[in-house]
């Protein structure tokens, strides 16, 4: 008995023909397309999800913020001038509704996620960055619609958190989602991953430069990801153009750019600033990881330790409003005189109250960004210093404005490791670049403070691309990038059709003694892979395909790609081989570890036999063909060069080859050649021509 398919020619039998003509199409012209091409239409798909999923999730909680903190629990918590400067309100209406309302919030943001998607816990943006590094295909479209709602409900109702995370995981996911749907090879995916990242946090602070540099400096602790940077320009700004057209392109705490350097003493303010906001940042991702870690070791249901977090947020919100929410409003509020209408005390304890209050709500369990929060008690650490010394000290100057900002950059900046991209964030947030050269210098210091504790509060995080698996294999084995996948591929021995029933499949597996094999439609087509295991656990009768034992999540890789793509998928999805198919999907042959790991010794092997026929005294250079030169359209056997060189390798478009007797010399090549010095300069002049 075959597997139920729709016959040949009825509409649901086309569709899926056409879908699957479409999918095909736009993968092969994205293995195609140029790096510019391929980022331009992938950048901008992502920049689209990444404004429409902040605007769904920034309404979503202003209607969980007004139909449960306002409407049932009786406060109104601000909002920040480009959101309708709200003044925060200063009584309760209901102060027994409260932690009632912040821990029912809770409960339905905790019972959503471990009854739906366990992985939407937390803050998001680890997630999103062990992602890029680990898995950039296994962000489930599942986890993402869980955040949206789980947060919306946590944050809404009282809990602290930030929406940077939730929108973040927005775009990210659908970034995985292009890796899976047109198999993008590993190093496209990590980038479609990172610039959503990036990009959804740029749209929802309406920050979009600072998004794009997040993106390549959020993935390190002590490193950038500079090959995400355009692909992160042009997702930031296509999400934030959407974004603003809908809720508006102004600052999101208006434009507070009335400060000017004036007084070299006052640097040192700025700097004593940093230290102590590089302090706080310590203790913020400590005290966040300790409560964790406290209500990870109460052996309660995961899922109650959310709800009791948010009572006690709700208790806390009584005493300090200031904890409750994303605390924008409030952010808001200590710009200008309102600041000295605050009483001391709260000023001061903010920071501390807002670390604990947030270890509460997301550091229990609960969904919920930790950036906002850090804006928060960032911003009270500079305010707290204004209000503290500003009657005792000269140089503080009549406003803290310029202190709230570089404070929040600084502790903020420090503790995520992101100093460059916060700094930026926090400007375009409050439209003041004229803070720059404070802000410069405690940012520096606060980083130096955090860095002599290599703490970090996104845990993710890798010390240097030299600790990513994909950067640390790939730049060990420097020649992959220039084999092409050709020289490992083989015929595969064993293809197992999907109409073929379990035990057929299981008997050819035997006689062709393989344990695994790829599995292919009717066309030939890559459908997915299937072992022995899986086989004998399925039922005897029941076809491949529906059967449950076809494993798709591991992509099959183009014939036309190199050797580094192929080791980046190996790693990535963790395999010892891969199905190899042409720009149709049709299976053409597999690659195993052991195919790339001969290919890539042989071709070493001939690199080095080649490179010992030159004398001792040979050096290298690199020329570049000019369109004149007679080189051109020839091959190396016949291009007549000089007697003592040997071209080891050739760069062209991108991509380096390594060349043969037959290959062609074309105009634009860098030749890396090595020879006699003489030789190397008649051969300059052969290429100059």
């Amino acid at each position: 008995m075959g597997p139920v398919r729709a016959p040949a020619g009825t509409p649901d039998a086309l569709r899926r023909r056409a879908r699957q003509w479409l999918r095909t199409s736009i993968t092969r012209w994205l293995a195609g397309a140029t790096y510019t091409k391929k980022w331009l239409v992938l950048g901008t798909l992502i920049g689209v999800i990444s404004g429409l999923g902040a605007v769904v999730f920034y309404e979503c909680l202003k209607l969980a913020t007004h139909y449960l903190i306002v409407d049932l629990g009786g406060y109104q918590p601000g909002s920040p001038r480009g959101e309708g400067d709200l003044l925060p309100w200063t009584h309760f209406t209901r102060p027994w509704a409260l932690p009632l309302v912040a821990a029912g919030g809770a409960l339905v943001g905790s019972v959503l996620v471990f009854s739906i998607a366990p992985d939407a816990e937390g803050h998001g943006t680890d997630a999103a960055i062990a992602a890029v590094h680990h898995n950039p295909r296994g962000i489930r479209v599942r986890t993402v619609v869980v955040k949206i709602v789980a947060s919306a409900f946590t944050i809404g109702s009282g809990g602290s958190g930030g929406r940077e995370g939730p929108t973040g995981q927005i775009s990210a996911g659908f970034g995985s989602l292009l890796a899976r749907v047109f198999d993008l090879s590993p190093t496209d995916a990590r980038l479609s991953v990172a610039s959503g990242i990036g990009s959804g946090i740029g749209a929802i602070f309406g920050a979009p430069l600072a998004g794009a540099v997040l993106a390549t400096e959020i993935l390190y602790r002590d490193d950038f990801e500079v090959e995400a940077l355009l692909p992160s320009f042009i997702a930031s700004i296509v999400g934030y153009a959407l974004w603003g057209s809908v809720e508006g392109f102004g600052p999101l705490f208006g434009y507070q750019n009335h400060y000017h350097l004036h007084d070299a003493l006052q640097l040192v303010w700025f700097a004593v600033l940093g230290v102590l906001a590089g302090l706080v940042g310590l203790a913020y991702a400590k005290g966040f990881y300790g409560i964790a870690g406290a209500f990870a070791r109460t052996g309660l249901p995961r899922w109650v330790r959310p709800v009791i977090g948010g009572a006690l947020v709700g208790l806390m919100g009584l005493a300090m409003p200031e904890v409750l929410g994303t605390g924008y409003g409030f952010i808001q509020e200590i710009f200008g005189h309102r600041l000295l209408e605050i009483p001391l005390w709260i000023v001061v304890l903010t920071p501390l109250a807002r670390i604990v209050a947030t270890g509460f709500s997301i550091g229990s369990g609960g969904s919920g960004g930790i950036f906002g929060p850090g804006m928060v008690i960032g911003g009270f650490t500079g305010a707290a210093l204004w209000r503290l010394f500003e009657p005792l000290a000269h140089g503080l100057g009549p406003s803290a404005t310029p202190f709230i900002i570089v404070g929040m950059m600084s502790c903020f900046g420090s503790i995520s490791r992101a100093p460059l991209a916060v700094m930026l964030m926090v400007a375009e947030m409050t439209g003041s670049l004229s803070l720059v050269v404070p802000a410069m210098l405690a940012v520096g210091l606060a980083t130096l403070v955090v860095r002599r504790g290599d703490d970090t509060i996104y845990r993710s995080q890798l010390r240097t691309r030299a600790d990513a698996p994909a950067h640390r294999l790939v730049s060990g084995m420097p020649l992959l990038e220039s084999l092409d996948l050709t020289r490992a591929a083989r015929p595969p021995r064993c293809v197992v059709g999907d109409r073929l029933d379990v035990g057929a499949a299981r008997r050819l597996l035997a006689e062709r003694g393989v344990r695994e094999a790829p599995v292919v439609d009717d066309d030939g087509r890559y459908v997915g892979r299937t072992d022995l295991a899986a086989l004998e656990a399925a039922d005897e009768g029941s076809p491949v395909a529906t059967s449950g034992a076809v494993d798709t999540t591991h992509p099959p890789v183009l014939r036309n790609r190199h050797l580094g793509v192929v080791l980046e998928s190996l790693t990535a999805w963790d395999v010892s081989w891969l199905a190899v198919v042409d720009d149709d999907r049709r299976v053409v042959g597999t690659v195993s570890v052991s195919d790339l790991v001969a290919a890539y010794r042989f071709a070493l092997r001939d690199v080095l036999n080649r490179a010992s026929r030159v004398g001792l005294d040979a050096g290298t250079a690199d020329i570049v063909v000019d369109g004149d030169s007679p080189l051109c359209g020839r091959s190396l056997r016949e291009a007549g060069l000089p007697h003592g060189t040997l071209v080891t390798a050739i760069e062209r478009s991108r991509q380096v080859l390594i060349p043969t007797g037959d290959t062609t010399i074309e105009a634009g090549d860098r030749l890396s050649a090595l020879g006699a010095p003489s030789d190397l300069t008649e051969l300059e002049a052969i290429a100059r021509a």
